[in-house]
């Protein structure tokens, strides 16, 4: 089954890239950032935050990163604080596959968390992370279908934990961590985590001061 699932992704993801390949995203340097002509598409994204939010921040993470783990305890605390509760800015998860079949587990429990309960996957998404073993454990196997299932299990809220294990399974949203690497191929992501802003890349996604200038300047060109 696992086979399986990875061969429909993967099929999924070379059609993307095709499609890229064909239409492209031209970009330019700006100072050590990169700043592309169009933000990421995030209508089909979890996403958090006021849906008419001046500013979208935009993550493209993997649940077995650690640095994803430690930009999710050390830097979007700050965010959530200063620019969305207030409604200035949203954010948004883009699952990028770096670590094979569990990263791809994680990514399709995700997706039918969000499916089955929006209001739930934050609290989901943060479970993940917390289960995540130290950097000295990260060669072990922990992403299974099993623990995707007993982790959605302690989320409350209405997901289904059961529904959650068929839909890995059963690669149930495939064609949506398809579209999510189409993104990954289309704006040239290499490494875990990546932080747009409103189409610019920042070159450290641990410079809270490079992230919350670059949300100021956007804002201050919104007004």
């Amino acid at each position: 089954m696992k086979s399986k699932i990875l061969v429909v992704v993967t099929a999924v993801v070379m059609v993307g890239i095709a499609v890229f390949l064909f239409m492209g995203n031209g970009n330019t340097s700006v100072g050590e950032d990169t700043t592309f002509e169009n933000h990421p598409e995030i209508e089909r994204q979890p996403t958090i935050g006021e849906a008419d939010a001046p500013v979208s921040v935009v993550e493209f993470g993997d649940y077995k990163c650690p640095s994803c783990k430690s930009w999710s305890e050390q830097v979007f605390p700050l965010l959530e604080d200063e620019y969305i509760v207030s409604g200035e800015a949203s954010f948004t998860f883009i699952n990028t596959l770096f670590h094979g079949e569990e990263s791809e587990r994680a990514a399709l429990a995700s997706e039918s968390v969000w499916e089955q309960d929006p209001n739930s996957f934050w609290a989901f998404h943060e479970l993940l992370f917390d289960n995540q073993p130290g950097p000295q454990f990260h060669d072990d196997v922990w992403v299974t279908t099993e623990e995707l299932g007993t982790i959605a299990d302690e989320v409350e809220g209405s997901i289904d934990a059961e529904q959650v294990m068929d839909d890995v399974e059963n690669g149930t949203y495939a064609d949506q961590v398809a579209l999510d690497q189409s993104l990954v191929q289309e704006y040239n992501i290499e490494l875990t985590p990546s932080i747009l802003v409103n189409g610019t890349l920042i070159e450290d996604p641990f410079d809270w001061e490079a992230i919350s200038a670059e949300i100021d300047a956007a804002l201050e060109e919104n007004s």
